[in-house]
């Protein structure tokens, strides 16, 4: 009993915080509520005794991503005007979005497919157990290929990334003195020959 109400807690908590992320306007505001969903996140990655994933997303997403968003978003100073325009225009859309998302996601893991009467609950281990050398045994055996085809593609992306953002240098403008004392006059000056004329004045033929 104790168990399900504490899921209930932090999943209630975790939708909370995705909507607020999607819905408050100040991107900071926005952050630090991410930062609250990835903490629940981790509350229910705790129930699942998958200990070594809460921590690791504690670690790595609100240690590391989440200060370099909320660095970034200081830094920039963005104008909050352009982001409070046009909210309530694209209202209807969103929430058709999400109720069709809803639905899908109901039709997909609802009770008719998930739930205690389908899937037993998972046994207590002991205290000897140790999630992390389960997850590497699994990772590395069972799903040692999608694992390594994950990796290549994350390889791809960051030398795609370091490609399309990396600038050929400026040219620099300096003098060479050796190009200097080699030029003539006949390189740079030109003299040209052209006929005078004189005005007439007014009143003269």
């Amino acid at each position: 009993m104790f168990t399900q109400f504490v899921f209930y807690f932090f999943a209630t908590l975790l939708v909370f915080s995705a909507i607020m992320v999607i819905s408050v306007r100040n991107p900071v505001r926005a952050a630090l509520f991410l930062v609250l969903a990835f903490f629940a996140s981790a509350g229910i990655w705790l129930l699942l005794e998958a200990e070594f994933l809460a921590i690791a997303l504690v670690l790595v997403y609100v240690g590391a991503v989440m200060v370099l968003f909320l660095f970034v978003v200081m830094m920039l100073d963005i104008n909050l005007t352009p982001l409070k325009e046009g909210f309530a225009r694209y209202l209807p859309v969103g929430a058709g979005v999400a109720f069709l998302m809803l639905i899908a996601m109901a039709l997909t893991v609802g009770p008719s497919h998930f739930g205690l009467e389908r899937i037993a609950a998972p046994d207590r281990h002991g205290p000897g157990y140790s999630n992390t050398r389960e997850l590497g045994s699994v990772l590395y055996t069972d799903y040692v290929y999608p694992f390594e085809i994950a990796a290549v593609i994350l390889l791809v992306a960051i030398i795609a990334a370091i490609a399309l953002t990396m600038r050929p240098k400026r040219q620099t403008k300096a003098q060479k003195p050796e190009q200097q004392v080699l030029v003539r006059r006949a390189d740079r000056v030109r003299l040209v020959g052209m006929k005078t004329e004189t005005t007439r004045k007014d009143g003269q033929d």
